[in-house]
């Protein structure tokens, strides 16, 4: 009767999961995901990062904006003058000028400035004209035709600053899977801190049984009383064996309410078991997969986009300056500023300029040595890309030797567990006809506990293995139905102006 009340212990040790119907909070893995990218402190703070990558594109887009100038001037000047023909005969040239000028620019993506003006100006001399209003309107265009030519020179900042707001995108997209990968290892790590718990109480099940068992026996004279105090240590060596399963599995419960931002104290109860089946993967698919889709290599990649415009501009600045330069305007003059302003709307009284300016340095070693920087910083991002290349292929060959090697070890534990419970079987059949001793029972106990830990870690090593390989292939996001664009940034930045 008491071999069977041993027997009936058992098969909580070799159950797949048996863990009690408790009260908690029951959480899948898929609603785990979605508090973590929801919620996780990491994955909220790095999403500011191409929201800021936003507000750089629209400042650097302000080159755009028009300049709106008005300014206005008082002069009043005596000077000596040799002519004596000035009203009065006087030697001293007196003058007095009010100017109030008004105007716009605009640069325009070729590089060129397009500005209008509208200068007045009221003038009171004692030579000349006398008191007069003079006000003109002129429209002037400078176009650079060599250096600083083009819309890709002008709008260098604004496309870097785009292709830092892609590589803001990338490097979230990056700290993202980290996270996602951090949770599905915790949700792992939890079944298993719950597995490993309710083994722990049958094994102190198990060790009480033969404790009170061993008891009888010395009582009827089978065993001698020594035989109690290993029985008694058993039960306690496994007592604590008890309480630091239920100290993990707080612990593991607490790092996974972090990563989640869960707030409450309720026991997180996983309800999803890990993968179990074969997991067959095509090595060249996953790693053309991984050269595609990492986004660490996509951030190396934009990168080098980068580097290839600032050569491309910097090969531009060396050229010298040749500017061409355009301006038209319609001038007025007249004692009243009325009859100035009607002039100036007759046109009837042009002034046109057309020029060229050429600037050619003699020695142009900052340009030049410039320009063969950026062209350094290129060949350097490309064999950057070629390395993190090499490194990826290696990892994800690397990650799928794990996952085959992981399903292995589960047909190996499986099996040492197999063969524990019958070594146990086996050895309680000789306890009772006494042939083996109660510490030779306690070692097969632990040993059948350490089993059963095995299984339980090498299925979970299994599963944390394939979320690597798909971590390693960039296909984790996919996976998992998460699909990211800029619009989470923007509206960050839009909160925010």
């Amino acid at each position: 009767m008491k071999r069977l009340l041993i027997l009936a212990i058992l098969p909580a040790l070799f159950a797949t999961h048996a863990v009690a119907q408790e009260e908690g909070r029951r959480l899948s893995l898929k609603e785990a995901i979605k508090l973590a990218v929801e919620n996780n402190l990491d994955v909220r703070a790095e999403l500011f990062n191409p929201a800021s990558a936003e507000a750089d594109i629209n400042s650097t887009r302000g080159i755009y904006n028009p300049l709106l100038f008005l300014q206005g001037n008082y002069q009043n000047s005596s000077t000596l003058s040799p002519n004596r023909t000035i009203v009065g005969g006087s030697a001293v040239a007196r003058q007095k000028s009010i100017t109030y000028d008004a105007g716009v620019s605009q640069l325009v993506p070729t590089g060129g400035t397009l500005e209008a003006d509208f200068n007045n100006s009221w003038n009171d001399n004692n030579f000349g004209l006398g008191k007069y209003f003079n006000s003109d309107v002129t429209l002037s265009f400078v176009q650079p035709l060599l250096k600083n030519f083009g819309r890709e020179t002008t709008d260098l900042n604004i496309n870097v600053a785009r292709f830092g707001k892609e590589g803001a995108l990338e490097q979230f997209k990056s700290r993202l899977m980290d996270i996602i990968s951090q949770v599905q290892t915790q949700y792992h790590q939890l079944y298993s801190a719950r597995e490993n718990l309710e083994v722990k109480r049958a094994s102190l099940n198990l060790a009480e049984t033969i404790l009170t068992n061993t008891r009888a026996q010395v009582k009827a004279g089978v065993l001698p009383g020594m035989e109690i105090l290993n029985a008694e240590f058993g039960a306690a060596t496994q007592k604590k064996g008890l309480i630091d399963a239920e100290r993990a599995l707080r612990d593991q419960e607490d790092q996974l309410r972090l990563l989640l931002q869960i707030h409450d104290t309720a026991e997180i109860i996983p309800v999803d078991t890990p993968f179990r089946a074969d997991y067959q993967v095509d090595e060249p698919g996953a790693i053309k997969r991984a050269l595609e889709s990492r986004p660490d290599l996509r951030q190396q990649r934009i990168s080098l986009k980068t580097s290839e415009l600032q050569a491309r501009v910097a090969r531009n600045q060396t050229l010298p300056e040749l500017d061409f330069n355009a301006s038209a305007a319609f001038t007025g003059l007249s004692d009243k500023y009325s009859r100035d302003l009607e002039r100036v709307g007759s046109g009837r009284y042009p002034i046109w300029i057309a020029g060229l300016k050429l600037t050619y340095p003699i020695g142009n070693d900052t340009a030049e040595n410039n320009f063969i920087k950026s062209k350094l910083k290129v060949d350097q991002t490309r064999t950057q890309i070629n390395s993190l290349e090499e490194t990826i292929s290696t990892n994800v060959r690397s990650a799928i030797r794990a996952v085959r090697s992981g399903y292995l070890q589960l047909d190996v534990t499986s099996r040492g567990r197999t063969y524990a419970e019958e070594v146990m079987d086996a050895y309680i059949k000789k306890q009772k006809v006494g042939l083996a001793t109660t510490k030779d029972l306690l070692d097969v106990l632990n040993n059948l506990v350490t089993a059963r830990g095995n299984e339980i870690q090498a299925v979970v090593d299994y599963n944390n293995a394939i979320v690597a390989l798909w971590k390693s292939s960039g296909e984790l996001l996919e996976r998992e139905g998460i699909t990211l664009g800029s619009k989470e940034a923007e509206a960050l930045y839009e909160k925010n102006r």
